[in-house]
């Protein structure tokens, strides 16, 4: 961010100069109003991994969240606000919130009103992220709208913008805050004022919605719909701010999607019964098939493909997919699962991880198959699952550990969860530990050392550049259950990481998978022209 009180950008840093494994993370100063190159001057340093530098409108306060090890970011994290000097060091600093041993909570998007004021997000009361308030003169926190909602996101990324301030508003009393929020599976939005404790929800075309930024007499909003693709919508307020006046969209990822509407399939949210230490539902987004030239006799029940997300703390977020569409235009129900240790449903849902990854995805995973296959949505004998990276993990651990699906796609996803460690990242380097838990639980809940379990058909797919899941894994996977017997098949990609990005790869991909379950498992012709790959112990 610019700090133009003295003329000086400040943002995150990290010196591999010492260490590349082991960087130094810090907040730094680089000075613009000179003609030499000059070092960048270290504002707050010590701990592993800093977020959010924000500077009030003077340029006198910084706030700024920290973490450390073995934590992630939501975990247990500190928002601290430094007070800055006239040569532009931190001579003081306050931790306003994570310092209490007795409290455990994950602040977040800590941001300076246009009166001075410092709103956040933490979690501290009810588990859920909702949005506080810090009262400089008592050197309190108190909530300012209390609801068992996420008002932001595990802190994958830098640059989340949850919420922002209204601008130009009338009430001087009140600081007005355009607030997102998820709860139940959707995204909603509203304004929140401060003074009297009211939100005020907004109609607007998303209900997924990742950003907020507010204009003059509007808001921008970076989102999308189960119709609409990733977008960013203009939303014109009334003069009170309260109420939407208009609302465009602006900008489109894929504009000519919106042409094949009467294709696409709608999102059902479900909640279905799983058990974990007496907590009883985990959630998914269920998609039936649609195609509106075809229709399925009454007596027929359509073939599953059941997606565990990546992450694995990430959410099936309901919103429009095309690699969804070409499964459910094709005849396919479909089934996005959001498992225990999944955003978007509190710290208490997303903690049922910690220590049992490898058990309470894959037990979720199962459960809502069996659930749709009992509530006569799906055919229990042509069940399908795949993932992709952690994603891909859940899908191997599913297939050997338990018997429900009939075959399973991998992509990039990880067999062998020692190796997974031995390469990961300064960022993840303890997540994985807080995941498994024991070093034998890394043994036990390794796909590839139980490949005597593995009883059904599995397509790999796999970067040969990946550098976070090495792609000795899927060679070892493939050559393991080709020796049993089992038919299986490898697909690697050259100049590809973790994560396709070449069209024709992402093509080939969707393509093959269907192929691949059409053959063994759902037993009917593809209706593209699709030439298949062939399959070790099939052709």
């Amino acid at each position: 961010m610019f700090d133009s009180r003295l003329n000086r950008y400040v943002t995150i840093m990290e010196d591999h100069r010492q260490s590349s494994s082991n960087p130094t993370a810090s907040i730094a100063a680089i000075q613009l109003n000179t003609e030499n190159i000059q070092e960048p001057k270290v504002l707050v340093t010590g701990n592993d991994f800093y977020s959010f530098p924000r500077m009030d409108s003077n340029g006198e306060r910084l706030a700024w969240v920290e973490w450390s090890n073995p934590n992630m970011h939501w975990d247990k994290a500190e928002l601290w606000v430094g007070y800055i000097s006239k040569d532009g060091d931190i001579h003081k600093r306050i931790c306003i919130a994570g310092g209490d041993s007795t409290t455990i909570e994950s602040p977040t998007e800590p941001k300076w009103s246009p009166k001075g004021d410092l709103f956040f997000v933490t979690d501290r009361h009810n588990g859920f992220w909702n949005i506080y308030k810090w009262i400089e003169d008592k050197n309190e926190v108190v909530p300012v709208y209390i609801l068992d909602a996420e008002f932001s996101r595990p802190l994958w990324v830098f640059g989340i913008c949850s919420y922002d301030f209204i601008k130009n508003h009338e009430n001087n009393d009140s600081n007005l805050l355009a607030c997102s929020y998820r709860q139940k599976g959707k995204s909603y939005i509203g304004i929140l004022d401060d003074a009297h404790n009211s939100f005020s929800l907004l109609d607007v075309p998303f209900t997924d919605i990742n950003n907020v930024i507010s204009g003059s007499n509007c808001l921008y909003l970076e989102g999308a719909s189960a119709t609409h693709p990733l977008s960013i919508a203009k939303v014109t307020l009334d003069d009170g701010k309260f109420k939407v006046v208009d609302s465009s969209i602006i900008w489109s990822s894929s504009p000519e999607s919106t042409k094949y509407k009467s294709y696409f399939s709608l999102p059902e949210f479900i909640e279905f019964p799983t058990e974990f230490q007496g907590q009883k539902s985990a959630y998914a987004n269920f998609y039936p098939p649609t195609n509106p030239n075809y229709q399925a006799t009454q007596e027929e029940r359509p073939p599953l493909l059941l997606r565990s997300h990546g992450g694995p703390t990430d959410e099936s977020r309901g919103k429009l997919d095309l690699n969804i569409q070409y499964w459910t235009s094709r005849g396919w129900a479909f089934v996005d699962v959001n498992y225990g240790g999944s955003s978007g449903y509190g710290r208490e849902f997303r903690d049922r991880l910690l220590g049992r990854w490898g058990i309470v995805d894959v037990n979720d995973c199962c459960n809502c198959a069996i659930f749709l296959v009992e509530a006569g949505k799906v055919d229990g004998e042509r069940l399908c699952i795949t993932g992709e990276s952690s994603g891909g993990y859940t899908t191997l651990a599913s297939l050997v550990f338990k018997q429900t699906f009939k075959a399973g796609s991998s992509l990039y996803g990880i067999a062998d969860l020692k190796s997974l460690k031995e390469e990961i990242s300064k960022f993840e380097v303890h997540y994985i530990d807080n995941l498994v838990g024991s070093e034998d639980a890394y043994f036990k809940r390794s796909p590839i050392n139980f490949v005597e379990k593995f009883s059904c058909p599995v397509i790999l797919f796999q970067g040969l550049d990946d550098k976070i899941v090495a792609p000795g894994q899927a060679h070892k996977m493939h050559m393991a259950l080709k020796q049993k017997g089992l038919p299986v098949a490898l697909v690697e990609y050259e100049g590809e990481g973790h994560g396709f990005r070449k069209a024709e790869n992402l093509k080939f991909t969707l393509e093959q998978q269907m192929m691949f379950f059409a053959r063994l498992v759902g037993h009917f012709t593809v209706a593209d022209d699709i030439r298949p790959i062939e399959i070790d112990n099939f052709d």
